[in-house]
């Protein structure tokens, strides 16, 4: 990847031309002393990382200049928007967790998006054949796939609780970044080619991200000035210029009727969002989830994310059992057993609690999860899928009722992004954020410059009267985005989150085993091999995890599998942030070493 000299240099020649067109050329990065990611860096004052050096820089700009936590998480995602496009920006949604050091407290904002007003329960049906439409790359490139988005509603939600800026001021690195551009690395094509069947599928997307009818090419400069444009105008009227007004009724207009190019094979089923619907919009603002793991406060994001109970229920499985004294293969084991365990109760139970009764006080209950440890056995693999636990009937002792199994399709793409900031003040922000699929739905909303999600499916695709995650007009779909923030006698210790579809809750999941069981600095508890067990037959694994491990499992029981081919970023499972704080005050801000490209990590300052 280019280092940021480099990208400077390629970006001062190819705007060079454009003097006199009023380009103004600036630095690459919002601190020009950072020239190169770094996927650790230790110091004091702030600290923040992220997939992108671009947005790295623009959150530490904003913490040297005074700015809080929530300004910077705000300037972070908004940069990531821009050089990301095909993981987040405000065609989607999300969820925010603050911890705020004055009151020694964490609170959450629900960004997801929600489904229409006018959505069918048989909206992911093909008309023509009666069956559903095949995932990809029909269904998720459509405008029936669309939600309403909720990431500008949360950011301006995020500064007016806990911010210092203006929604304007917190969009100006981004602002910046969009008008002069960056610099086009590998991943940036390879995404886009990736996608290019999918966006010239639209005139919109193809006249954005394919010029001259191919990806743009490896060093050339990428400018959005639409999205910028765009940014100003939210900078100018906040959320409601989104979600009223000319605005909200392109995206209404774009959903129902999307920009179709001519001769494009692809159906693309066309969805029913209106103006009503996006002037509907609201971010919840919600208690976190809770559980107390070895003596820390573990909070993360209740349902309507999964994350927040799954990744809470699983720590209260292994919490019986003593992880740090185990063999390293014997502490895998006990970890993708517990985490079968856990989804088997996601699939079961967790849903949008507005329309499903989510027993989420249950499925963090300690003696829940004690109840459904006894399901372990330390030396063989239970055959899966596993059943559900009765969260009706439990007492903490074995033998464990079971519930009726639920059926469950896991439809949720790996493209997200997630990001971790802390201030000098002891504020933390965990933010993960997503359009869905790589590229969402392919749609961007003709001359606005940004993509359109594909969240509605994650709805389940045939509706069952049963299912928590069925569709429902009106409901966010079941997401397993899982930010987290860690208390140590009330006091921030750690903060994580990734993105990586369901792939999310196992990250998140193996990192804190990897930093709080098995004595891993948390840099090595990211770059570790990871595996995910999400209660199938097999386990999804990276090869350095089969590398590793797969001959110390086989005896278990345990089938490992590839996870995605390897040419792609899909053999790749997560893209870790985190920051942990030490007792001396140092905050280590720590990205992906390798992943996703590798991430960027840094700190206001390097010394006190």
């Amino acid at each position: 990847m280019p280092s940021v000299r480099r990208r400077l240099a390629a970006i001062t020649a190819a705007l060079a031309l454009s003097v006199t067109s009023g380009v103004v050329v600036s630095p690459a990065v919002a601190d020009p002393r950072e020239t190169e990611k770094t996927a650790t860096a230790t110091g004091y004052g702030g600290a923040v990382s992220t997939v992108d050096l671009e947005a790295s820089g623009a959150a530490i700009e904003v913490l040297r200049r005074g700015g809080n936590a929530a300004d910077a998480a705000v300037a972070a995602a908004a940069t990531l928007g821009v050089t990301e496009p095909y993981s987040a920006g405000i065609g989607g949604g999300g969820y925010f967790v603050f911890y705020s050091a004055k009151t020694r407290r964490v609170s959450t904002i629900d960004g997801r998006e929600t489904a229409p007003a006018a959505m069918r329960h048989d909206a992911f049906i093909d008309p023509g054949t009666g069956k559903p439409y095949r995932f990809t790359p029909e269904l998720v490139t459509s405008g029936v796939s669309v939600g309403v988005p909720g990431t500008p509603a949360t950011w301006e939600r995020a500064l007016d609780r806990w911010g210092t800026m203006s929604l304007a001021e917190a969009l100006t690195p981004a602002i910046n970044v969009a008008t002069r551009g960056f610099v086009v690395d590998d991943t940036f094509r390879l995404q886009t080619l990736d996608n290019q069947v999918r966006f010239a599928a639209f005139t919109s997307t193809s006249k954005l991200f394919l010029p001259g009818g191919t990806a743009p090419a490896v060093g050339s400069v990428f400018q959005n000035p639409e999205l910028a444009e765009t940014y100003r105008l939210l900078g100018e009227n906040g959320a409601r210029g989104f979600y009223r007004g000319a605005l909200a009724a392109e995206i209404a207009a774009t959903v129902q009727s999307p920009p179709k190019a001519p001769g494009t094979a692809l159906p693309v089923p066309v969805g029913n969002m209106t103006t009503a619907d996006l002037a509907a919009y609201r971010v919840l603002d919600q208690a976190p989830t809770h559980v107390d793991y070895r003596g820390l406060d573990v909070y993360g994001m209740a349902p309507s994310s999964s994350g927040g109970t799954t990744v809470g229920e699983a720590l209260n499985i292994l919490d019986p059992f003593n992880i740090s004294e185990m063999a390293q293969p014997d502490a895998l084991h006990h970890y993708l057993e517990a985490s079968a365990l856990a989804f088997a109760d996601r699939g079961k139970y967790v849903g949008d609690p507005a329309f499903v009764d989510v027993p989420t006080k249950a499925l963090t209950d300690p003696r829940f999860g004690k109840e459904r440890s006894c399901q372990i056995d330390p030396r063989h693999a239970a055959k899966k899928p596993v059943p559900p636990g009765d969260v009706a009937k439990y007492d903490g002792a074995c033998p464990a009722a079971a519930a009726a199994p639920a059926t469950e399709r896991d439809t949720e793409n790996i493209s997200t992004t997630n990001l971790t900031v802390a201030d000098k003040w002891g504020n933390v922000v965990e933010y993960t954020l997503t359009i869905e699929q790589t590229g969402g739905s392919g749609i961007v909303v003709p001359g606005r410059g940004f993509l359109l999600n594909n969240e509605l499916t994650d709805f389940s695709a045939v509706y069952d009267p049963a299912d928590p995650n069925r569709i429902e007009p009106g409901k966010r779909p079941r997401s397993s985005m899982s930010p987290t923030i860690i208390l140590k006698d009330d006091k921030p210790f750690l903060a994580l989150g990734s993105p990586g579809g369901s792939t999310i809750i196992t990250t998140v999941l193996q990192t804190i085993l990897n930093r709080v069981d098995l004595g891993m600095s948390i840099s090595k508890a990211i770059a570790a091999p990871r595996a995910a067990q999400r209660n199938s037959a097999s386990v999804t694994a990276e090869s350095g995890f089969i590398a590793a491990y797969g001959s110390q499992l086989a005896p278990y029981g345990h089938v490992l599998e590839p996870a995605g081919a390897p040419s792609t970023s899909a053999a790749e499972i997560g893209a870790a942030t985190a920051i942990e704080f030490k007792s001396d005050g140092r905050m280590v801000a720590a990205a992906e070493p390798v992943r996703r490209g590798g991430g960027s990590a840094m700190v206001v300052k390097r010394s006190r």
